[in-house]
């Protein structure tokens, strides 16, 4: 599977801006690529003023989303602010080249900045099922809590769009690496660069690691987009050589 990972600085609660300026990027990739990621709130950056920037699934940037996705023959990914039934939620949305939308609301908001407050979490796990791979997309602050993202399903990729900042980017990329070992898993990391409405800074370090911890991108802290191709084949082999999953305690995870 060939993948796209734009890392693209962030106009501050400005969707039109933004879909134009993330619109151009997905526009110029001239090879064909399978999917394309963007990252967390890609229509705003991550902010708890959700009543200024909130669509339906029926508004523009998904419109704008389906166009692209038909436009490019490839399926698109990432994160904004959706209003539905009187909440707002944090809503990663995996659109097919066909149109279909299926939707992962993140599950662990980030307190420290009260996302809890203002956006519903979520309660489903999603695993996408695309061109014979199985992805589990999740969100930023996800990537903390490695029961949520245990590998279970089987899955072959554990995909995050984040707004992580350059505070705290050590741990981001830690975490990426322990999610692939653990899971037996490609991981892809899609991070923003820029500073934000709040003054915080993003140096992105957008990555791509595979199953056993290596790195088949490593952190990159320039905009751009870039392009991997991950290799199924390598990943069963290595699997069946290594057998780890097999190994995982048996529990379940509620609430």
């Amino acid at each position: 599977m060939k993948i796209a990972l734009i890392q693209s600085s962030l106009s501050w609660e400005n969707p039109e801006k933004n879909r134009k300026k993330l619109g151009e990027k997905i526009n110029a990739i001239s090879e064909k690529v399978d999917l394309i990621v963007l990252p967390e709130m890609f229509t705003s950056g991550f902010t708890m003023n959700p009543n200024t920037v909130a669509e339906t699934m029926k508004g523009e940037t998904i419109a704008w989303l389906k166009d692209l996705a038909e436009t490019k023959n490839a399926a698109i990914t990432g994160s904004l602010v959706i209003s539905e039934n009187g909440n707002f939620y944090n809503r990663l949305v995996f659109v097919f080249p066909s149109g279909e939308i299926q939707t992962y609301d993140k599950r662990h908001t980030f307190t420290l900045a009260g996302e809890d407050k203002v956006y519903t979490s979520g309660k489903e796990k999603l695993i996408v099922e695309y061109k014979g791979w199985k992805i589990c997309p999740l969100i930023c602050y996800d990537l903390r809590f490695p029961v949520f993202a245990r590998n279970v399903e089987e899955y072959d990729l554990l995909l995050y769009v984040a707004n992580w900042p350059e505070t705290r980017i050590k741990a981001w990329d830690a975490l990426l690496k322990a999610r692939a070992i653990e899971n037996m898993s490609y991981v892809i990391g899609v991070n923003r660069v820029g500073e934000d409405g709040n003054k915080f800074e993003h140096n992105g370090h957008s990555q791509v690691v595979n199953f056993l911890g290596d790195y088949v991108m490593e952190p990159i802290e320039t905009k751009g987009v870039f392009i991997v191709e991950l290799n199924k084949a390598e990943l069963l082999l290595t699997r069946k050589k290594f057998n780890f999953l097999n190994d995982q305690d048996s529990f379940d995870l509620k609430g």
